[in-house]
């Protein structure tokens, strides 16, 4: 079965509405529902913020496309509104960060798998195995400040050992910056591949920011300051491997379009069927977003969609448990690192990284602190 992007219209832009009571639907349950469905509702809130970000910096650029952009920013805003508060009350502040950890690695390693350009899969091998050493590290934590095992949320979906350590991830900005893919030539999937974990990293970046001040332990709130900065580097990357030669509206076109892919994939895959409701929803409401964008990149570029887009797309992102590829690369690429866009196996690494890691580690690693002597073990958690 396959989703048709130019036959299948979805439900149209004015009939996108919704009610204050509509905004706010029942949580999922922290202990009863799938993690895998915490996943997508984790990074879907990401997609949908993403697509607000990107279309407030084109309407600060372009005039004439600022009142269509409202439009659909706002059906946006509320299905983001929507999805967020999926979220429920029974996930803390820590337990919601492993879930975001867990959510970075499983959407990293599946997409990385399906990844058509080898250096492009690289690059997220290469952030996955240090988003896996975060979550080592904030289950560290979890366990140091509540007792509780981080098992009853990654629900054995995802191991919990070190990667590649923290404190080693921290480069100089000049060793972020990645190959960008063509656009010209790109598969349409590689350009989905990158915005889909460039609004998940970007999302978790901006969770991080702001709630890492509201923890009391001063260990806790190095940590958060410091993983987030580690997340800044991964936006910075994989937001440079996007073709800046893409006009503003052939970038709303694609913004709109991987947004039907993500919808499509939770509807394929969600095992909670009012969940799946929602998605079912929000994925006619995205194709519906999709036909306005093919107005205005048709009225803009004076080109057809069909020269950027697909006819139809029948791919998924497969939420599922990626522990075996996991600990494949962890196995064979644990020990890679970066010097400008080139990955490289001795420890030849630029002076200006060598430098800067030296001077943010320069008296101690917070992720190294709250980790010292921890082996997580199951079963070890003292309250729920």
């Amino acid at each position: 079965m396959s989703l048709n992007l130019f036959k299948d219209k979805g439900i149209p832009l004015e009939k996108q509405i919704f009610s204050w009571k509509d905004l706010i639907q029942q949580p999922i349950s922290k202990l009863n529902d799938d993690a895998f469905t915490r996943i997508r509702i984790i990074l879907m809130n990401g997609l949908e913020n993403e697509a607000s970000f990107f279309s407030h910096a084109c309407a600060r650029m372009n005039r004439d496309l600022q009142t269509p952009l409202a439009v659909i920013r706002r059906v946006e805003q509320h299905q983001a509104s929507l999805i967020n508060c999926l979220l429920g009350p029974d996930h803390n502040l820590l337990e919601t960060t492993i879930a975001y950890e867990q959510a970075e690695i499983e959407i990293t390693a599946a997409l990385a798998q399906q990844e058509m350009d080898s250096y492009l899969a690289q690059v997220y091998r290469y952030g996955m195995l240090e988003d896996f050493d975060h979550l080592y590290r904030f289950t560290s934590l979890l366990d140091r400040l509540e007792g509780k095992d981080a098992n009853t949320i990654l629900q054995n979906y995802t191991d919990i050992i070190p990667g590649r350590q923290t404190k080693e991830e921290h480069r100089d900005p000049h060793d972020d910056i990645k190959r960008q893919y063509n656009k010209d030539t790109a598969e349409v999937m590689t350009k989905f591949h990158a915005l889909t974990i460039l609004s998940l990293e970007q999302q978790t970046h901006h969770f991080y920011m702001n709630i890492g001040q509201m923890f009391s332990d001063p260990t806790a709130r190095q940590l958060y300051a410091e993983i987030a900065s580690t997340e800044e580097q991964h936006i910075t990357q994989y937001e440079s491997m996007i073709d800046t030669r893409e006009t503003w509206a052939e970038k709303l076109l694609i913004h709109e379009a991987n947004e039907v892919y993500n919808y499509y994939s939770c509807v394929a895959h969600e095992s909670n069927p009012r969940i799946k409701a929602i998605w079912e929803r929000f994925l006619d409401y995205e194709l519906g977003q999709l036909q306005a964008a093919m107005e205005i990149f048709k009225q803009e570029e004076k080109r057809d969609p069909a020269e950027i887009l697909p006819e139809k797309i029948s791919e998924t992102i497969p939420y599922k448990s990626q522990r075996t590829f996991i600990r494949m690369i962890l196995k064979e690429e644990i020990n890679l690192k970066v010097k400008g866009k080139k990955f490289i196996t001795s420890d030849a690494e630029s002076a200006w990284t060598v430098k800067y890691r030296e001077q943010v580690n320069n008296d101690h690693s917070p992720s190294e602190k709250v980790s010292a002597g921890y082996i997580w073990k199951p079963g070890t958690e003292l309250s729920m």
